[in-house]
């Protein structure tokens, strides 16, 4: 039997969004739903119909008209609500009262800044002057390369409200890393710290936001953020401070509307299969989303403070800053989890009276290891919901935060996607929270777990997939004209419908499981590591003549990241080499790209069309047969398989003593 180990209380329920949209189902459209599965249910069965009730249930502003909701072609050529233009911004910063606190900014070193609604409108209304005198208008690109601190946001906001596209990566981020990124989608104007402190160390960055403004050609302006407080640089006459971005600029704010699908941010893929993909979400899909998202399946309300640990470099930066379009305080936090220790965030929840608290499956699990036991030296009154994600949560991991933190909260788990800046799966009102299973498939989200011919099954492991479309999912990648990449991202099995790449169990109430990645992106530590950039830095290693990367997820939430190398004939792997590989991966990309270990290998698996094999080497190192793993048939090498199915137990057990 199931167990339940939380409920939402009656008081709770009665006020919050969810029920207050059920109301208006009832009223105003005649609709009555029981439970939430058949509010889910009518939400996919009448698609259009339910993001049409959401543009006129939440406050957005619009110009124009649509004669449809969507243009009725298949994902991933859906558009939506063609005729209206709005804007994102205009929405953060249009409602709450200019005393109210917008952000409460911590870092590791600093006291916490406040900042009103008020000061961000001002802030924002500089910087927003300051761009268009430099010429960024409706579709230029504005870059980040910044810390998770107000001056992100306010470029952001800037940026957005003059219908420009924003994309950021954070400073952990090496040059190439950056580069490959942004070089793509060629910036007019790039925003830049001097660098960063993380974990007690500074890290200065001088040297690399010069090299990164060096090789992108179409940079105009570089904008530098003196976060160390360090010497400022200058390259020429094209670089300037931030504070000088913002002096003597007007303060009046503007919003330009632009079209539902216009891009508002692009996003990157992890470079699997080469350079990242820019993954371009849409303007309105994105506002329509993140209302519905923070409303039905967070129930953020005004004035409440909500946190997500994250760095301007992960999607959920972006998610978090969704909390303002409910008039909210944003919490943010630039530095490292565990610094001074592992209370440090527990203990910002406590002072900051955060009412939503999101971080991911990998803290929650070492604050488990480490017999942290928050609710014994902090108290947290405010405390309503704990939001997890970035991999699967461990069922004890539920306990763990009922028992020691808090018995009187809502442990939203879920998980969604840089693909669409969002969950596509998380937290409900209206059910129980399971222990070990996240509560639901978020309403409009038509998701399904599908075995390999295609057919949707219950209560055992299949592929997620969705069958509709959503306006969240992106408008296209950049560059990516014949929508190729695109649709071999997650049409290319099942056509015209949506693969994500998670193993899933979804049961017959609804509720799931997610078991890990399916596909070879790498999910580290919460942060999607594609292969494309560990290959990319191994080339640079005269002695390795091939690689092959995995991350596993284990029981217990744990990862294990192995890396297996093909040296040049005579060679041995020794430890000076082991210390360069891990060396050189930190420097061109970051901590979380270096291997739990390293093995040497005859050789490398590959495909018959030349694609090596780690989705089916991940396979055999999580016990599954060889059938279901790989077909030697499809193999240019087959062979090489035999080093992975010998040493299988050998190489589980050196696994399971990590």
């Amino acid at each position: 039997m199931e167990e339940s180990i939380g409920t939402p209380q009656t008081s709770t329920l009665e006020t919050s969004h969810i029920q207050n949209f059920l109301n208006y189902l009832d009223k105003e459209k005649n609709l009555k739903f029981d439970n939430y599965e058949a509010l889910w249910q009518w939400s996919v069965n009448s698609g259009d119909e339910f993001w049409e009730v959401l543009l006129h249930y939440f406050p957005l502003q619009y110009d124009g008209s649509y004669s449809q909701i969507t243009n009725g072609e298949p994902m991933p050529y859906t558009r939506w609500f063609e005729g209206i233009r709005l804007n994102y911004a205009e929405h953060i910063l249009g409602g709450a009262p200019d005393h109210q606190p917008a952000l409460i900014a911590y870092t590791e070193s600093h006291p916490p800044l406040e900042v009103s609604y008020g000061m961000l409108r001002k802030q924002v209304a500089q910087f927003q002057s300051f761009l268009r005198a430099e010429g960024v208008g409706e579709g230029d690109r504005v870059v980040a390369f910044v810390t998770n601190t107000p001056h992100a946001i306010i470029g952001c906001l800037a940026t957005l409200s003059l219908g420009a596209i924003w994309s950021s990566c954070s400073p952990d981020f090496g040059v190439d890393s950056v580069v490959e990124r942004f070089e793509q989608i060629k910036p007019k104007v790039m925003i830049a710290v001097d660098g960063y402190k993380y974990n007690g160390k500074v890290f200065d960055k001088r040297d690399v936001v010069i090299s990164i403004s060096e090789k992108l050609p179409t940079l105009q302006k570089l904008v530098i953020v003196p976060f160390l407080g360090e010497e400022p640089f200058a390259l020429d006459g094209t670089s300037l401070l931030w504070e000088d971005a913002l002096a003597n600029q007007p303060e009046k704010l503007n919003f330009v509307r632009v079209p539902f699908d216009h891009p508002i941010w692009i996003l990157y893929s992890s470079g699997t299969t080469g350079k990242p993909k820019a993954i371009t979400h849409r303007h309105g899909g994105m506002l329509l989303e993140h209302f519905k998202y923070l409303a039905f399946h967070n129930d953020v309300r005004v004035g409440e403070r909500f946190f997500w640990f994250s760095t301007a470099g992960w999607m959920m930066w972006n998610f978090a800053l969704s909390s303002l379009l409910l008039d909210a305080t944003l919490v943010i936090y630039e530095g490292s989890p565990s610094y001074p220790d592992l209370q440090a965030l527990w203990k910002m929840a406590s002072e900051a009276e955060i009412q939503h608290f999101g971080t991911s499956a990998p803290f929650v699990v070492a604050c488990m290891k480490n017999n942290l036991k928050p609710n014994q030296y902090f108290t947290f009154p405010s405390l309503r919901s704990i939001g997890s994600t970035g991999s699967p949560l461990p069922s004890d991991g539920y306990s763990y935060l009922y028992n020691h933190v808090s018995s009187d909260l809502w442990l939203c788990s879920m998980s969604g996607g840089t693909d669409v800046c969002t969950a596509f799966v998380g937290g409900t009102l209206l059910k129980p929270v399971v222990l070990g299973k996240i509560q639901a498939r978020a309403l409009g989200c038509s998701l399904f777990s599908y075995n390999d011919k295609g057919e949707p099954v219950e209560e055992e492991l299949g592929e997620m997939v969705v069958t509709q479309p959503m306006p969240c999912m992106p408008i296209y990648f950049w560059n990516d004209f014949s929508y190729e990449k695109y649709k071999e991202a997650y049409f290319e099995h099942f056509p015209h419908i949506w693969r994500h790449g998670d193993w899933i169990t979804l049961d017959k109430n609804g509720m799931l499981i997610i078991h890990g990645r399916s596909d070879a992106t790498l999910n580290r530590q919460g942060v999607r590591i594609g292969t494309g950039e560990i290959y990319a830095a191994l080339n640079k290693i005269p002695e390795i003549e091939d690689a092959l990367i995995l991350n596993l997820e284990l029981a217990g939430g744990k990862h294990f990241m192995p890396l297996f190398v093909k040296l040049k004939a005579g060679l041995l792997l020794h430890r000076e080499l082991e210390l360069s590989i891990q060396s050189l991966l930190k420097k061109d990309y970051s901590p979380r790209h270096v291997p739990d270990a390293i093995f040497q290998v005859s050789d490398i698996p590959y495909t018959i069309s030349g694609k090596k094999m780690e989705a089916p080497v991940k396979k055999i190192l999580m016990n599954f047969e060889q059938a279901q793993s790989y077909s030697p048939d499809a193999m240019k090498n087959p062979e090489a398989m035999e080093y992975f199915l010998k040493n299988k137990e050998a190489l589980l057990a050196t696994i399971a003593n990590q």
